[in-house]
């Protein structure tokens, strides 16, 4: 019921995108427009750097079919086959470092790589093989001697130098804030071992669930370190709208701990865009899981994002990033901005192999 005397007051004066009403319920999901206004541009040369929760993926490989640069730093030597190319884990990101699903994991590889941390000489040993406990899977039958984990790793660090260094834009997804470490060394793991490589071991394996403040404190550095190895670029943060394989605290049930996790990490990287000029967040979790889309884009196993959905969020990503105008209402692509079809690499699904229900 309207008011009986129309008042002065700041929403007089906002636009239809403000307002629940004509830019969610009346427009349809399909009619959202003005999602983002960016902070910058994205042109086809800018090389950019993906990194993060398995969802970046789908970044990467729609910026290829759009022929954008997207800037492998450590590509697949020329004698691996396409299907080994993916099996050992190259053009995934744009180096080798498999997942890196906390702001802490991509911390540490980041004071790694130019000397800011020593780097962890942990190594796992496991049927004869050796592997990288920082990246079990990207060799899957191991390395020959602890001398190739380290050279395979040193050829990592080398290539996220000079990604960072040559990058215009870094874009990084959050994926989660349960986060297992070695409490002795603080060693960050991508997952917990024990379920894809190496030992688990309950007096020295721990999880974290990081709140709020402690990735806070994490993202800061990494946001100092991106920009005094180049002052010139730009960090472009999402969140991963795939939920959790699995939370490790017994307790709690996975809705109410995938909850917690992407309304953390969601305003972590708010916060990062809010405060710095070089920081943009692009709201691809808010396209896929608002009540307004009903969760159409979500396979029948309600966490896998369909080809369709991905067109859907890279089809605002391109509007917002890649031209002045915004999507208007009515305006919607017909065409696939996606790149070609194939699996993702995402090292956590292994968690649900050990679903006893």
């Amino acid at each position: 019921m309207p008011p009986e005397k129309v008042h002065d007051n700041p929403y007089k004066t906002l636009s239809a995108r403000n307002f629940w009403r004509t830019a969610i319920a009346e427009s349809g999901p399909f009619g959202v427009f003005g999602i983002h206004r960016a902070k910058f541009r994205i042109s086809q040369s800018d090389k950019i750097v993906t990194a993060g929760s398995c969802f970046a993926q789908n970044v990467g490989r729609a910026l290829q079919n759009k022929g954008y640069h997207w800037f492998n730093a450590e590509p697949a030597p020329q004698f691996l086959s396409p299907e080994n190319v993916r099996r050992f884990n190259y053009d995934v990101f744009s180096f080798r470092t498999g997942n890196i699903y906390s702001v802490a994991l991509l911390r540490q590889w980041l004071e790694w790589a130019f000397g800011d941390l020593q780097q962890s000489d942990e190594v796992w040993f496991e049927d004869g093989r050796f592997f990288d406990p920082v990246r079990p899977v990207i060799e899957p039958n191991g390395f020959a001697s602890r001398k190739e984990v380290f050279d395979a790793r040193a050829r990592t660090l080398a290539a996220i130098r000079s990604a960072v260094q040559q990058a215009q834009v870094f874009v990084f997804t959050l994926g989660q804030t349960e986060t297992w470490v070695n409490n002795r060394t603080g060693l960050v793991y991508p997952m917990c071992p024990g379920t894809q490589k190496g030992k688990f071991d309950g007096g020295l394996h721990e999880m974290i669930d990081f709140s709020y403040m402690p990735i806070r404190e994490d993202m800061m550095p990494v946001l100092e370190l991106l920009r005094r190895e180049n002052p010139a670029i730009k960090v472009l943060l999402t969140v991963s709208p795939v939920p959790l394989t699995a939370t490790a605290k017994a307790e709690e049930h996975a809705l109410v701990a995938n909850t917690y996790t992407k309304s953390t990490l969601r305003a972590v990287a708010g916060d990062m865009a809010n405060g710095h000029n070089f920081v943009d967040y692009f709201p691809s979790y808010e396209l896929l899981t608002a009540p307004s889309f009903r969760g159409m884009f979500y396979a029948p196993n309600a966490r896998t994002i369909t080809k369709e959905g991905i067109d859907f969020v890279m089809k605002h990503f391109f509007k917002c990033f890649s031209h002045a105008e915004e999507i208007g209402p009515g305006q919607e692509a017909n065409r696939s901005d996606s790149a070609a079809d194939g699996e993702l690499v995402c090292d956590e699904m292994i968690l649900d192999f050990y679903n006893a229900g």
